[in-house]
């Protein structure tokens, strides 16, 4: 079994060490596995960086470079190059926790093995120890992503292990010039005839970063709304049955949101179902006033 580990990157030389040195860390595992990186334009001395690493040739590097299209794009164009049988995404300001092959590797079969699932899904903690979010309710807990977090409203980052196999079938999917989408609009795709399984083990560390997407999510919902639109008009076309009535509302408020921002074309008639349209017609007005004194 191998291992494909894919970082896009930006302007993140003083970051990328720490994740190279648990890389280095997890090299003693058993485990074969390569490091792909897709430096998404950087202007920073990270070619110098990654070059320093591949001279010490420790461990398997592939780099690639491509004009400033985004962290998507850059995980796109990256999967091209996975030989892994599993592939796991680690954004170049986190890094692995001691054992996390080897914990990828007790799972494994359990992956490859069953035609029905597309991931593992893993944990993550920040550097003081601290999960992001809850355990999940038993381990090897068999859902998909949708249903994870909108029935059984899981909060928190999850790690996914995919297998490459299947997620090869998928991307990122971006609206027109924009550079960001939402992973959950190519995981709610993967839903649709696959599962995933629940690991109650740390795989990732990482802090959120002052300059990083989740630090400044507003401006990118600005940046990006055609995109976010869309995802949340396909939420709209799936069964919302057992969804809870917040989230419910979650979704309305963003998909007004997201139709203003992005000027999209008669919202109301577009989304699916009588009952969506009445409510969005409903709340359209209100939340249209709100959107434009919080803009």
């Amino acid at each position: 079994m191998k291992i494909s580990i894919l970082t896009p990157t930006y302007n993140r030389a003083n970051d990328i060490e720490k994740l190279y040195s648990s890389l280095i860390v997890n090299n003693n595992s058993k485990v074969k596995f390569e490091w792909l990186i897709m430096d998404d334009g950087s202007e920073d001395k990270t070619r110098l960086q990654v070059e320093n690493f591949m001279k010490q040739n420790i461990i398997d590097i592939g780099y690639y470079t491509q004009q400033n299209q985004g962290k998507m794009s850059a995980i796109n164009n990256l999967m091209k190059y996975v030989t892994g049988d599993i592939c796991v995404t680690c954004d170049s300001d986190d890094y692995f926790e001691v054992g996390a092959f080897d914990k990828i590797e007790k799972y494994a079969e359990k992956l490859l093995n069953d035609e029905t699932v597309y991931a593992l899904a893993f944990l993550k903690r920040n550097e003081k120890g601290q999960i992001s979010g809850e355990k999940f309710s038993e381990n090897l807990h068999r859902t998909d992503m949708f249903s994870l977090y909108f029935r059984e409203q899981m909060t928190g980052e999850k790690i996914l292990v995919f297998k490459t196999q299947i997620r090869k079938k998928f991307k990122h999917e971006l609206e027109a010039d924009e550079k960001f989408v939402t992973e959950s609009r190519l995981y709610h795709k993967m839903d649709l005839d696959y599962d995933i399984l629940g690991i109650n083990e740390v795989l990732q560390i990482g802090d959120y970063k002052d300059d990083g997407y989740t630090r400044n999510i507003d401006k990118i919902f600005v940046e990006n709304p055609k995109g976010y639109y869309s995802y949340f008009k396909e939420i709209l076309e799936m069964d919302l049955k057992c969804v809870s009535l917040s989230k419910k509302i979650y979704v309305y408020k963003h998909y007004i949101l997201f139709a203003y921002l992005s000027k999209a074309d008669r919202p109301i008639s577009n989304v699916c179902g009588m009952r969506n349209k009445i409510i969005i017609a409903l709340l359209w007005i209100p939340r249209k006033n709100k959107n434009k004194k919080a803009l």
